[in-house]
C-alpha cells in the first residue's frame, strides 16, 4: 500500500478490518476539537495499540474514544487512544499509529485470543503453501 511506516510495536500486530468515525479529538490541556466526523479503518491492532487509515488529517498527542468490537470473539473494549504517528502514502490516505491509553489488564485475554487464532491461521497457511 505504499506506507513507509516501520514497525515500532512491542506486540504482534494482527491484521484487521474495523470502521470507526472519529468525532471529537482532545488534549490533556482541555484542549478539544469536535465535528471532526473522519472516518477511519483500523487496518492492524495489538496489545499495546492500533494502525488506521483516513483520509483525514489529524493532529498527533490528541486522543479520542473509541469503542473497539471484535467479531471474532463478540467481545468490545471502550478505550482511550492516543495517536502518536502519522505517515501520508502516495495514494493519499493518512496512516496512524496509536497507543492505547489506560488499557485495563482485564482486556489482556482479548488480545490473547485474537493472537493465538492469528498465529494458528499463519501455521495452516504455511502449512498449505508448502
Amino acid at each position: 500500500m505504499g506506507c513507509s511506516m516501520t514497525e515500532q510495536r512491542r506486540n504482534i500486530r494482527i491484521p484487521v478490518k474495523m470502521n470507526l468515525e472519529v468525532s471529537d479529538i482532545f488534549k490533556q490541556d482541555n484542549v478539544k476539537v469536535s465535528n471532526i466526523n473522519a472516518p477511519i479503518e483500523v487496518i492492524d491492532i495489538c496489545r499495546d495499540g492500533i494502525g488506521f487509515v483516513t483520509k483525514s488529517v489529524l493532529p498527533i498527542g490528541f486522543y479520542f474514544n473509541s469503542r473497539l468490537e471484535f467479531h471474532s470473539s463478540q467481545n468490545a473494549i471502550n478505550c482511550v487512544i492516543q495517536i502518536i504517528r502519522q505517515s501520508k502514502s502516495e495514494d493519499g490516505l493518512y496512516h496512524y499509529g496509536c497507543t492505547f491509553t489506560g488499557m485495563p489488564a482485564v482486556f489482556d485475554y482479548i488480545f490473547e485470543e485474537m493472537e493465538e487464532e492469528y498465529k494458528r491461521a499463519e501455521a495452516q497457511e504455511n502449512v498449505a503453501a508448502e
